[in-house]
């Protein structure tokens, strides 16, 4: 999920993770972009051992669809409410999935 509060500790297994500076030359932008997207809450950097700050790929998936949003003429935090939205209906969606086919499977194994 987005928007989570606190500064997470990368360890070794949570790599690959990028930095500041070359998650904002993926994305096309500027380490200020990023340290906006912190400041609306929509991405946290992780830390990595030495304190550097660390994007993950998903959090970099995440700032690139606000990244659309602000292209196509949306305040960033406006984007940053939009993205976390989408990714909570996207969540909904998939637990509902879930529940449905246990109901569907215990369904058909009541009626064996």
């Amino acid at each position: 999920m987005t928007a989570d509060d606190s500064y997470g500790r990368l360890d070794d297994d949570d790599y690959p993770a990028y930095t500041m500076g070359r998650a904002a030359e993926m994305l096309g932008t500027t380490p200020g972009f990023l340290r906006a997207l912190g400041e609306h809450r929509l991405i946290t950097p992780l830390r990595s051992p030495g304190g550097h700050r660390r994007y993950s790929r998903y959090q970099l998936r995440i700032a690139a669809r606000a990244r659309e949003l602000v292209d196509q003429g949306a305040p960033i935090e406006a984007a940053c409410r939009i993205v976390i939205l989408e990714d909570q209906l996207e969540e909904a969606q998939r637990i509902n999935a879930e529940h449905r086919r246990a109901a569907e499977t215990a369904d058909s194994t009541a009626a064996a």
